[in-house]
């Protein structure tokens, strides 16, 4: 479907996750659902979904629930189903290789070291998808990469990533609107 935009947030379901390194995605489709009154509480896909439109746009708004490792099959289960073009299909991530708070778009590419989109191609077989990815930052040294994804924000990173997030949001709704490339020349800067 040409109109129909599938946009996934990667992150861990439950309260014990809130705020954390890992969530950034999650923390962005809330910062959408919130922006275009769109409800993201009905339980399908193995995923809080949310439908609603943007720019026009019908979307699915889906923030998977089956923990960070598995979560391409909750994108794989709504992407059968909704059968999206792969261009519109977007896929929001934290990424350590990137600087804390700073923002890029991409049309397509590997997964990195980021489990959740190694799981998002393997289940799709296709790395042809656009995806905004949040920096968060390598961990400090000798910090296990584990503990440090999955830990919290202190104040100041709060404030930049929180900025991040509704940066990430608006590359989301430019893609929508104007297509990725557009998106990657405004906000990859």
């Amino acid at each position: 479907m040409e109109d129909f935009f599938l946009i996934a947030g990667l992150g861990n379901p439950g309260k014990k996750y809130d705020n954390t390194r890992h969530n950034v995605g999650f923390d962005t489709i809330d910062m959408l659902s919130y922006k275009f009154g769109i409800k993201v509480n009905k339980l399908k896909f193995k995923a809080l979904t949310g439908e609603g439109s943007i720019e026009g746009k019908r979307v699915l708004l889906l923030k998977p629930q089956t923990f960070m490792n598995l979560s391409g099959e909750s994108v794989r289960e709504a992407v059968e189903w909704y059968k999206p073009s792969l261009n519109n299909l977007i896929i929001i991530y934290d990424d350590i290789d990137i600087p804390l708070g700073k923002i890029r778009v991409r049309a397509k590419g590997s997964a990195g070291s980021h489990n959740g989109m190694k799981s998002v191609i393997y289940q799709i077989q296709s790395d042809e998808f656009p995806r905004v990815r949040i920096g968060i930052d390598k961990p400090p040294e000798n910090w296990d990469l584990a503990d440090y994804v999955l830990s919290k924000f202190n104040e100041q990173e709060r404030e930049v990533i929180d900025n991040s997030i509704k940066r990430a949001a608006e590359a989301v709704v430019t893609i929508i609107k104007s297509g990725t490339e557009a998106a990657m020349n405004l906000y990859n800067g």
